[in-house]
């Protein structure tokens, strides 16, 4: 049995569970103490495992992924226009999620009085989890972001500090001569490897971590959560599919000059690959077979955009992060003020380009960013079980992204889109 399938059954099984004893005992003592002293601390202990990856997860794979660009100093306005393509996308698609959630606000539809129970149960939660509490945009967090010890950053949550170490930790590597800075890459790379190998490994658990926490939250709270997280899926499954047929379209249109219908019907294989693997990476093969021979990329763009998207350009991913974090923040009753929101993009977009390529590989920096605007990562719980639906669509966005920058990569270069006769449907 697939694991995304296992989850799925651990969700409702946990759900069912957790609704028929609220209804049965109405969150009575007896229903407080097996919550509290047998699933909840099953389900943060999961959790825990898998925040611990956070850091060298950032580190590795946020550096080597900068460190790939390199490449800049060869191709010069090719990866100066990726670069642009990538962050302007991303950026875009997380206001997208952030703008359509203060618009439906699905988790506002809970009553005041579970709003407030959610509250006071995990209110200290967050800090206890990730060691960071950063509630405003203020002067404080821009002294946050260049930290005078990184290790010490690392040890007390500063994930804005960790992050820009990383990034001068890529950006260094990629200014020095390849056999200067190849040993550190490597050493980089092999515990990117090791830390994805440990998140498939914890993922293992997560049916039963999935369980005891929606266990946990519906027994206390009942069927509202329920509710509220349908509307979740739907609006953000809307906004995905709003930014691939709408926001590409416009892009392709305006700025690469391409007839959208044209893209999306010699781009379906990749999208299919993508919606099944839920693996940027593992449809990576088929992104530059279908790019080239069908779109027409010429093979020294493709070879330069197309591995780099796969690492750096997760614009669906940044659409879920946002439009999550804010669901989520609706859930426990905490508004988010305009500058918070501003974090949660700038967050959004730089995590997302640390996201490993791989099922469920946005979790753990997700619930870096719930605990950065003050909304307890244990609320991650009430989304996860539908994550592998929602990973399943934010995959096709991402790799749509990496192909809509090659294609405006390629005309802004001015050269010819040749497809392959022979490949033509």
């Amino acid at each position: 049995m697939k694991l995304h399938t296992k989850i799925l059954i651990g969700l409702v099984a946990g759900a069912t569970a957790g609704v028929t004893v609220n209804l049965l005992t109405g969150a009575g003592p007896a229903t407080q103490k097996v919550v509290a002293f047998v699933t909840e601390p099953i389900g943060r202990l999961w959790l825990s495992a898998l925040i611990m990856v956070v850091i060298p997860l950032i580190l590795s794979t946020l550096s080597i992924g900068v460190a790939g660009l390199g490449d800049l100093k060869r191709l010069g306005r090719i990866g100066l226009v990726t670069l642009a393509c990538f962050l302007g996308l991303t950026s875009l698609s997380t206001i997208l999620g952030l703008t359509v959630m203060n618009t439906f606000a699905p988790g506002r539809s809970l009553p005041a009085a579970v709003k407030t129970e959610l509250m006071e149960t995990y209110k200290g939660q967050a800090g206890e989890a990730m060691g960071l509490a950063t509630n405003a945009f203020s002067i404080d967090l821009l002294y946050s972001v260049i930290p005078r010890n990184p290790v010490q950053a690392a040890a007390s949550g500063n994930m804005l500090g960790v992050v820009f170490f990383a990034l001068m930790l890529g950006a260094a590597m990629a200014l020095l001569p390849d056999e200067k800075a190849a040993p550190l890459r490597h050493v980089l790379d092999s515990l990117g490897h090791v830390t994805v190998a440990i998140i498939e490994l914890v993922m293992k658990v997560a049916p039963v971590g999935v369980f005891c926490l929606i266990f946990s939250v519906t027994a206390r709270f009942g069927l509202h959560l329920l509710v509220s997280l349908l509307q979740f899926v739907l609006t953000v499954i809307g906004s995905l599919a709003f930014f691939q047929v709408v926001g590409y379209a416009v892009v392709l249109a305006l700025i690469a000059r391409f007839n959208p219908m044209e893209f999306f019907r010699k781009t379906k294989l990749v999208m299919l690959t993508a919606f099944t693997t839920s693996s940027s990476n593992a449809t990576l093969p088929t992104t530059m077979r279908v790019a080239q021979q069908k779109l027409g990329i010429p093979q020294e763009i493709a070879a330069f955009v197309l591995p780099l998207g796969a690492t750096m350009n997760m614009n669906g991913t940044a659409l879920f992060e946002g439009a999550t974090v804010l669901f989520l923040a609706q859930v426990f009753g905490i508004d988010l003020s305009i500058g918070q929101q501003v974090v949660v993009v700038l967050m959004s977009v730089v995590t997302a380009i640390g996201v490993a390529g791989i099922p469920g590989g946005s979790l753990p920096l997700l619930m870096m960013v719930l605990a950065m605007v003050g909304v307890p990562p244990e609320g991650i719980a009430i989304v996860l079980g539908v994550d592998r639906l929602l990973d399943m669509c934010r995959t096709v966005l991402n790799v749509s992204g990496d192909m809509v920058t090659a294609t405006i990569v390629t005309r802004v270069e001015g050269m010819p889109l040749t497809p392959d006769p022979l490949a033509e449907e």
